[in-house]
């Protein structure tokens, strides 16, 4: 008798435990250029073109990864800083110049889904792990790529910029910190899947854990990503040389 009644409890201890654990959500948020769909060399490319179309001045263009996240005119007119491209540039000329790039970058992007993306989406979706795409680039933008490549239906959230404010993109913490709130989530609850120092940034003052994916970027992980902030010993569970070898780490986080 002692037994059985032994046997009932562990039995209702596991139904609860398991109850629990379906309650206790976790979710990924995705930046997408570079880090699902190889699209950031084309961005690169647009951005070179628009400003010599307008200034005659080649950019170098590791800068627009450096500076990917900011929004529109805002990247225009930091890219001009940091170029020392003539004259403090106006509002009109930035926003003219950022609308061309869009132009060209429709033009000339041949994007791909990085390679492993699609198998972690997939297994993603079998364990319930929640999963958000938060883009500086436009929802037209967004949900034709994902859509060429992936699917938009594959997610559970996607912002875009067109969803913020003004000057909301990164490294502001608001997209991030509204991805939460959509999905209902803690800070500790997600995880930020970032290639970006700026996407970093914003991922460390909107309080989230992360991890990059290189991919194909230029950055350097020493030079270029100051606001990493890392522990002793930290690198090799936050850095990955791209999506595909983050996968099995990003699997463990939210399916466990």
């Amino acid at each position: 008798m002692r037994y059985y009644q032994h046997d009932k409890f562990e039995v209702v201890s596991l139904i609860s435990l398991l109850y629990i654990r379906s309650l206790m959500k976790k979710g990924l948020i995705f930046d997408m250029d570079g880090v699902l769909i190889d699209a950031m060399p084309f961005h690169a490319e647009a951005m070179r073109l628009a400003i010599m179309e307008e200034t005659q001045h080649d950019i170098d263009k590791k800068i627009v990864y450096l500076l990917e996240g900011l929004p529109g005119s805002k990247l225009v007119t930091e890219i001009f800083k940091r170029e020392k491209i003539g004259e403090n540039i106006g509002d009109i000329v930035a926003e003219k110049i950022s609308k061309r790039k869009k132009e060209i970058f429709k033009e000339i992007q041949k994007a791909k889904v990085i390679d492993g993306v699609k198998e972690l989406v997939n297994d993603l979706k079998s364990c319930g792990c929640l999963k958000a795409v938060v883009s500086g680039s436009s929802k037209e933008e967004i949900e034709t790529i994902l859509d060429e490549n992936i699917g938009t239906n594959n997610f559970d959230l996607v912002i875009s910029g067109d969803d913020l404010k003004e000057g909301q993109g990164k490294p502001d913490p608001a997209p991030f910190q509204r991805a939460l709130q959509k999905m209902n989530l803690k800070p500790s609850e997600a995880l930020v899947v970032e290639n970006s120092p700026l996407g970093v940034e914003a991922a460390n003052k909107a309080g989230i854990p992360y991890i990059v994916t290189l991919n194909n970027s230029p950055l350097d992980i020493s030079s270029d990503f100051g606001s990493l902030k890392l522990k002793e010993g930290e690198q090799n569970s936050r850095i990955f040389k791209d999506t595909k070898a983050a996968a099995y780490f990003l699997k463990d986080w939210c399916c466990k």
